[in-house]
């Protein structure tokens, strides 16, 4: 199979080809961009693999795109390739291309206009068993295919000017695209035992190409699962965003359910797994239940942290499950108790512990409360304070409520999502009258302190927090005037006087 004529519709190859030509190398596209490429899917990052020396031959294709930045009206095919694929907007750059050398690695990156290209020299790689780092040798292609994790990834296009486009394709890896197969190149218990986080990339590419993985790699894949335990937590949590990121995140998690992985990484979602019955009466599978509501907010939102909401907010429910006679299973207080969870999970997982996971925890925290505004005649006050509370975060929350309502029952279903309507409509008209979004009281420290001569301490505190709570339950209105004579008020409540004024 030749594929010169997609190559050529990008003319960085046509320039790449012509400056390994120069050092005589025998020089591929390889990995991920040949296989989005045949899979008419686009991409940005282009490995290029050399019997060479990677780095060299990045340098001089940084000094070739560099020269044809500051080249005025070039004629030279790589220039006019070039700009008509858009990858040269104009001749009139001048700006140097710059090239970033990992010495240790023995790879090289340039980023050009939207692209990042990698160069490596063809290796060869051999693994020590306490460690996913191989120790690397120069080799050949075929050592370079060799070491792929799957054979849709082992796939390379030749550079060479006399077999420009040829694809090598030692494993069959375009008959595993057409049936959208992963599997290893090689023996899968090897390849998973020396680098095991091939096991959760095969799962991540199974989950963002629809694909299956071939039943003696799956196999492989839990019979090695302890093996993860020597990878570090942020390329498993790099993994498991790009998973939850997927346009149907549920089949990742399934896939690492199935293979034991999910229990080895995140045991809490599996405690969420398995339905109780007592006197005939069963609560739905959580954990099942839960990868619904991620799929279903994966169909309104890209956001990851949106996504990570949905997965974690049950999270607390095996730990609040009880059974009463009267009104069966509850799980009181699993919103409180998952935000507390939250980032428990969170620093395990190495995920940011900043307002990212804030976010979550909020969104954990707050994901009952507007279905409990439903009834005709609950006060604005309550709606007040979910607008306090959830501050920019409300869209969000209600996209995760709506995907919350996963029952077979249509009717039901569609009851649930009126009465969200209600509680939208009311949200809004709260909102418009009462301004409350990130609401924050009008009087601050410093007109408590100015108005009583106060030192700083626990009386301000005190003083602010009962001006807020005036303004959420309507008693006053988000006004400075109002709140500052009901500031006054409360202080002379407290016993204190206020400062007299000097003329």
């Amino acid at each position: 199979m030749n594929c010169s004529k997609e190559l050529k519709k990008n003319g960085i190859f046509q320039l790449i080809s012509k400056c390994a030509s120069d050092l005589n190398y025998d020089t591929y596209v390889v990995g991920g961009f040949v296989r989005d490429m045949l899979l008419k899917k686009n991409s940005k990052d282009i490995d290029i693999v050399c019997v060479g020396s990677g780095i060299k031959l990045a340098h001089n294709v940084a000094n070739k795109l560099s020269l044809l930045n500051n080249l005025k009206n070039s004629k030279s095919l790589p220039a006019q390739g070039l700009r008509q694929a858009g990858q040269i907007s104009s001749p009139k750059f001048n700006r140097e291309v710059k090239v970033a050398v990992f010495k240790n690695f023995g790879t090289a990156r340039i980023s050009f206009n939207g692209l990042e290209l990698e160069f490596v020299g063809a290796r060869k790689e051999s693994y020590q068993r306490n460690s996913r780092k191989p120790i690397v040798e120069n080799g050949t292609l075929e050592d370079d295919q060799n070491r792929r994790d799957f054979t849709i990834n082992a796939l390379a296009l030749s550079l060479d000017a006399k077999n420009y486009g040829n694809l090598h394709d030692p494993f069959d890896g375009l008959k595993d695209l057409e049936d959208k197969i992963i599997r290893t190149p090689l023996d899968p218990d090897i390849t998973f035992s020396d680098d095991p986080l091939r096991m959760m990339r095969a799962i991540r590419f199974a989950a963002q190409l629809s694909f299956d993985i071939e039943p003696e790699t799956f196999q492989a894949i839990s019979k090695n699962k302890q093996r993860t335990e020597i990878v570090s937590q942020e390329r498993v949590a790099d993994e498991l965003n790009k998973i939850i990121l997927t346009t149907k995140p549920s089949y990742g998690f399934k896939l690492l359910f199935h293979c034991g992985l999910l229990e080895q990484l995140f045991p809490e979602l599996i405690k969420l797994r398995g339905v109780e019955t007592i006197n005939n009466r069963s609560h739905k599978d959580n954990f099942y239940h839960t990868l619904q509501v991620l799929d279903n907010v994966a169909e309104k939102s890209d956001d990851l942290w949106l996504r990570w909401a949905a997965l974690l907010h049950d999270i607390a429910k095996p730990l609040t499950k009880r059974f009463d006679e009267k009104v069966g299973w509850t799980f009181h207080g699993h919103d409180d108790r998952g935000a507390k969870m939250v980032p428990h999970i969170f620093r395990k997982l190495k995920l940011p512990l900043n307002e990212k996971m804030r976010f979550v925890q909020k969104l954990v925290r707050l994901h009952l409360r507007p279905i409990a505004l439903v009834k005709d005649n609950i006060s604005d006050s309550a709606i007040r304070r979910l607008l306090f509370e959830t501050g920019d975060a409300l869209e969000a929350l209600m996209v995760l409520c709506r995907a919350d309502i996963t029952s077979k029952n249509d009717l039901k279903v569609k009851q649930f999502l009126n009465n969200f309507d209600k509680v939208e409509q009311k949200l809004c008209e709260v909102e418009k009258k009462d301004k409350l979004r990130n609401f924050q009281p009008p009087v601050r420290g410093e007109h408590i302190i100015e108005a009583f001569d106060l030192e700083p301490c626990k009386l301000i505190g005190d003083i602010k927090i009962a001006v807020r709570e005036a303004i959420l339950d309507g008693k006053i209105n988000n006004d400075f005037h109002e709140a500052y004579d009901y500031m006054l008020k409360v202080g002379r409540g407290m016993g204190l006087e206020r400062k007299k004024q000097t003329k």
